[in-house]
C-alpha cells in the first residue's frame, strides 16, 4: 500500500498525473513556440510535474524501477525554473533559463514515460527486456532529437516575448 491505496491503484493515479503533466508541458511549449504569453498551463505543468516526481519516491523498492535519480534531477530542474519565473521575473538570461527548464522538465517526464512503457507494456517489453536494447535506445534518441529541435524553436521565440 502507498498512501492508503493499493499499489495498482497508486500506479494508475501516478500514470494519469504523469500523462497530464506531459500534456500540460506540451501546451506550455506550444505557447512558447507560438510566442504566446504564459497562461494557465504553466502552473498546471509545474504542479503536476512536481507531484509526478515526488510520487516517484513513494513506490516501494523494486516495484517501479530506478527512476529515482531522474526524479531528483527533475525536481532540481523545476526548482530552477520556478526561481527563474518568480524570483527573477524572467529578466535577462533568466528568460532563456526558464524556457530551457520547461523543455528539460518535459523531456525528463517523457523519457521516464518511454522507459516505463518499454518495461510495462508487453508488446514493447518484448523488444527491450533488459532496458538496454536498440529499440528503447532508438526511441529515446528520436525523442531527444525532437525535443532539441522543438525546444530550440520554442526557447528562441519565448526569449522575444513577454510573459
Amino acid at each position: 500500500m502507498v498512501l492508503g491505496l493499493p499499489i495498482a491503484t497508486f500506479k494508475l493515479v501516478y500514470v494519469c498525473i504523469s500523462l497530464f503533466a506531459m500534456f500540460s508541458g506540451m501546451m506550455v511549449v506550444r505557447d512558447m513556440r507560438k510566442m504566446r504569453p504564459l497562461g494557465f498551463w504553466n502552473p498546471l505543468f509545474f504542479v503536476s510535474t512536481i507531484v509526478t516526481a515526488g510520487a516517484g519516491f513513494l513506490f516501494p523498492p523494486n516495484t517501479f524501477g530506478p527512476p529515482t535519480n531522474v526524479c531528483w534531477i527533475l525536481l532540481a530542474v523545476l526548482a530552477l525554473g520556478l526561481f527563474a519565473l518568480y524570483a527573477t521575473r524572467l529578466s535577462g538570461l533568466w528568460r532563456w533559463t526558464y524556457a530551457l527548464t520547461i523543455i528539460a522538465g518535459l523531456y525528463l517526464n517523457v523519457l521516464m514515460g518511454i522507459t516505463q512503457a518499454f518495461e510495462r507494456i508487453e508488446v514493447l517489453h518484448r523488444y527491450a527486456p533488459k532496458g538496454t536494447e536498440p529499440p528503447l535506445i532508438a526511441a529515446q534518441v528520436i525523442v531527444l532529437f525532437g525535443f532539441l529541435v522543438v525546444g530550440f524553436i520554442a526557447a528562441s521565440r519565448f526569449r522575444a516575448t513577454g510573459p
